[in-house]
């Protein structure tokens, strides 16, 4: 059922949104990729997530939208920290590694633990290393809201990109 919004402008109810249509629609707006790890360099936690934006440079946040269903999502609360491992171009075999549910528990990859003692991936074009600073329920996902507390560029390379359900390179700027 539809109603007037404060603005006088007719409403739709949100459940009348498929969901594969918002997929399809979001498919359209290119992502970066990244890997987010948590857990020890002795027992690396990761999955592959493209809904990742910075919140606020002072203090320094970032957010990232994990699945409600996630097994990683306990590993990351008793850890208290994660990292978000921005992938290179050169790196779509390592995404599709940690994004697959049947994969990402044995996926191997050369980490570094981090100043909060996650893992980092070593050759991630670039990392930001937080401690969680807060969580928000929002549909079937979770907002963790991540405070900056170590990062770096390791690389001079492009990135890898998501578009259209397709990875994508782009070359790194001059």
């Amino acid at each position: 059922m539809s109603e007037r919004g404060t603005t006088g402008v007719l409403q739709p109810d949100p459940a009348m949104v498929d969901p594969q249509a918002l997929r399809s629609v979001c498919a359209n707006w290119a992502t970066g990729v990244t890997v987010i790890t948590s857990g020890s360099t002795a027992r690396t936690t990761g999955l592959t997530v493209n809904s990742f934006t910075s919140v606020s440079l002072d203090p320094a946040l970032i957010l990232v939208c994990i699945h409600n269903d996630s097994g990683e999502l306990p590993v990351l609360r008793r850890t208290g920290a994660f990292a978000v491992n921005i992938l290179a171009a050169d790196q779509e075999e390592l995404c599709r590694s940690f994004a697959s549910r049947h994969t990402r528990h044995s996926a191997k990859a050369d980490t570094r633990p981090g100043i909060t003692g996650v893992p980092v991936l070593s050759d991630a074009l670039a990392y930001l290393e937080c401690r969680i600073e807060r969580e928000v329920d929002a549909g079937d996902h979770v907002i963790v809201i991540g405070e900056v507390v170590d990062l770096a560029v390791q690389r001079e390379e492009g990135p890898l990109t998501f578009f259209r359900n397709t990875f994508h390179r782009l070359p790194a700027a001059s």
